[in-house]
C-alpha cells in the first residue's frame, strides 16, 4: 500500500496534491518476495484534490499477475488537514524502553517475518501475552513503531503503519493465517518526528472473516491515520479465547489539542 501510495503521490505532485488523504486497497493475490511493477494512473485532477489508482503487478509462471489495486484521493495535507478540531487521544502505554521488542529471534513464528528487519516495534506488555501463549481474548494490540533505519515518519509511511503489526487475531488465540482482503484508510495529519503509537483492535468475527481497526498517533499525541480491514481467520473448533478482564480497549473521544 505504501509503495502504491508513493507512486500516486509522485503522479499527483505536479497538480499540487502530493499527499494521499484516503485510500482503499483490494488484495487480489499473494505477493512474493522480488520485483514488482507499479502502474499509477491519475483519474481526475481537481482544484483541491485529485483521484488516482495504482496496480501492483508481479511476473508469475504464466505471465503478469496483479497483486493489489489501490484507489486514492490525494491533496495537500498541511492545507487540507489543519487544524485538528476533534480526535481521540492516544491510549496510555509504558514508554518504548519498557515495552516488549518484536524481533525475528524472539520466536520461531517471528523468525520468518522479514518485515521485522525494517521496523523497530515495541509491544505494550498489556497486549503482548500472545507471544507467550497467553492471549487476552480482547482482540487488542498496541505498540510503538518507528523505522529501523532511523527515517522519520511522513505521510507516505502511514499506509504502512496502519498494517505493520502482527494480526490482532493473535490476541484472539488464532495465530498464523490472516490474509487481508480489503483495507481502507484515512490520513488525518502529517506526523511529527519520533515514535508512532499504533493501536489495533478486532471486535467482530463472523465465520471465516474478521474486522480489524487501527489508529496511529504521532509523538505529539495527534491522531494521524485510521484504517479498517476485512481479513480472513481460521477459528479453531474450540472457538476463540474468552476475553479476560482488563482496562478499556479504546480511548474516549476528546477534543484535539
Amino acid at each position: 500500500m505504501a509503495l502504491g501510495a508513493r507512486a500516486l503521490s509522485e503522479a499527483a505532485g505536479a497538480a499540487g496534491h502530493p499527499d494521499v488523504l484516503t485510500w482503499s486497497t483490494v488484495f487480489l493475490s499473494a505477493a512474493q518476495a522480488g520485483p514488482v511493477s507499479v502502474h499509477a494512473e491519475l483519474l481526475r485532477e481537481g482544484r483541491s484534490v485529485s483521484t488516482g489508482q495504482v496496480r501492483l503487478v508481479q511476473e508469475g509462471p504464466d505471465g503478469p499477475v496483479e497483486r493489489a489495486r489501490l484507489t486514492a484521493v490525494l491533496g495537500d495535507a498541511p492545507v487540507a488537514l489543519e487544524p485538528a478540531h476533534r480526535a481521540p487521544g492516544p491510549p496510555s502505554m509504558p514508554p518504548p524502553e519498557e515495552c516488549v521488542p518484536a524481533r525475528r529471534d524472539g520466536s520461531p513464528l517471528a523468525s520468518a517475518i522479514a518485515l521485522l528487519d525494517r521496523l523497530d516495534i515495541r509491544v505494550d506488555p498489556a497486549t503482548a501475552g500472545f507471544a507467550m501463549g497467553r492471549p487476552t481474548g480482547r482482540g487488542v494490540l498496541r505498540a510503538w513503531v518507528r523505522m529501523a533505519d532511523g527515517r522519520e515518519p511522513d505521510v507516505a509511511m502511514l499506509p504502512f503503519a496502519v498494517d505493520c503489526l502482527m494480526p490482532v487475531a493473535f490476541d484472539l488465540g488464532v495465530a498464523g493465517w490472516a490474509p487481508t482482503l480489503e483495507l481502507s484508510g484515512q490520513v488525518l495529519g502529517r506526523p511529527a518526528s519520533g515514535w508512532l503509537r499504533v493501536a489495533m483492535h478486532a471486535d467482530v468475527v463472523a465465520g471465516s472473516f474478521y474486522v480489524e481497526d487501527a489508529d496511529v498517533w504521532d509523538s505529539t499525541g495527534r491522531l494521524v491515520a485510521r484504517s479498517r480491514q476485512l481479513a480472513g481467520i481460521r477459528v479453531p473448533a474450540e472457538g476463540l479465547v474468552a476475553p479476560v478482564d482488563g482496562p478499556a480497549d479504546r480511548p474516549a473521544d476528546r477534543p484535539a489539542g
